[in-house]
């Protein structure tokens, strides 16, 4: 079996995703669904081959031994940049690889919302956190802000990644991108004297643990600008996860430390466009404003979504308000949007509003 041959084909269906699994034929997520793209059975003897064939360091074949999972990017100049995870199933390697885009695409073309984001990328200090499921968008839109601030400010940009998948050039900024493994055993360990490399704006991969937390917090209040990745689902889900790393004695400190440096939380989520012909994201953006600030610095997580729903004025959007936007702009299914929306009975409520406002 050619992997590069399925390589090819994923990205000439500009499939997101290729999965490939012993027992089972070649499948990759296009347009959010996932689809055949290959009839051939992969066997054993196949998965080892492809796997033996992108595993191509000692380090990344050692990690794979011990972890039984490792991550890696694999670069072919003649085909795409690919990000792959290979892991053990039932005893036999599998691998899900991610197709990254080289070129950087601007706020407009990825449907984001431009102000909002432009702003962010102005900012001195302060943390911005991107959220979301895995595949919902988070490191392109990071990207996105890298690239724009790399254009238009000379600033020092220091990123901490699990694997390096956008490369930069320098522009003009100065652009120093460090990877877990090749660069720097951990991302605590990137952030314990990272302020000692002068940086302007630091990109933590992905926050996993409460050390990776912790050191983001303390980069942060030392004068720069952090952003970051959180696996949640919403702005007020973020919020109780971050004060929930940290033990009960600390949690006043921890919502303390947020509501002063914390900017902003975006949060997203990829459906489907309507006509199939590729993806568009529903966006919920909490900015913290003074109101926000001290919320969450006095506990009251469960008003946050009101403000919410109602601080469009400071370029905040609840999900439910961008997946009626979408549905009204023809943009995506209401079936759809209704199926991913945190409430379906909130969702309806407020696409019967929308429909009687344009009626």
């Amino acid at each position: 079996m050619d992997i590069r041959k399925l390589f090819k084909v994923m990205v000439e269906k500009e499939a997101s995703d290729m999965f490939l699994s012993v027992g089972s034929t070649a499948k990759a997520r296009i347009n959010g669904i996932v689809q055949e793209i290959d009839s051939v059975v992969i066997s054993e003897l196949d998965m080892v081959n492809i796997t033996n064939f992108l595993l191509g360091t000692d380090d990344q074949r050692v990690r794979f031994k011990t972890n039984k999972d490792v991550d890696f990017i694999h670069d072919d100049p003649e085909v795409g940049r690919f990000r792959v995870n290979v892991f053990s199933q039932r005893g036999t390697p599998a691998l899900v690889a991610r197709h990254v885009h080289t070129s950087v695409k601007k706020f407009d073309e990825l449907h984001l919302p431009t102000e909002l984001l432009t702003k962010l990328c102005a900012e001195a200090t302060g943390l911005v956190l991107l959220c979301g499921p895995a595949g919902s968008g988070k490191s392109t839109t990071i990207a996105s802000m890298i690239d724009l601030i790399n254009a238009g400010q000379p600033r020092h940009i220091v990123t901490i990644e699990d694997p390096i998948e956008f490369l930069f050039d320098n522009k003009k900024s100065i652009v120093n991108q460090r990877e877990l493994g090749p660069d720097v055993p951990s991302y605590p360990a990137a952030l314990k004297h990272v302020t000692q490399q002068s940086p302007d704006i630091i990109y933590i991969g992905n926050i996993r643990d409460v050390e990776t937390m912790r050191a983001a917090i303390t980069a942060t209040e030392l004068g720069t600008f952090v952003v970051s990745t959180f696996h949640t689902i919403n702005a007020v889900q973020t919020i109780v996860r971050i004060v929930n790393f940290f033990p009960p004695y600390l949690h006043d400190e921890v919502r303390l430390q947020l509501s002063t440096i914390l900017k902003a939380v975006v949060s997203l989520r990829l459906l489907p466009l309507k006509d199939g012909s590729g993806r568009v994201p529903a966006y919920e953006t909490m900015v913290v404003t003074p109101t926000i600030s001290r919320l969450i610095r006095e506990g009251k997580v469960n008003e946050l979504q009101s403000f919410i729903d109602e601080g469009e004025l400071y370029g905040m959007q609840s999900f439910k308000k961008s997946l009626v936007k979408l549905v009204q702009e023809g943009l995506v299914d209401e079936a759809e949007a209704r199926r991913v929306a945190d409430s379906k009975d909130e969702f309806n409520l407020e696409l019967k509003g929308v429909k009687r406002y344009l009626e």
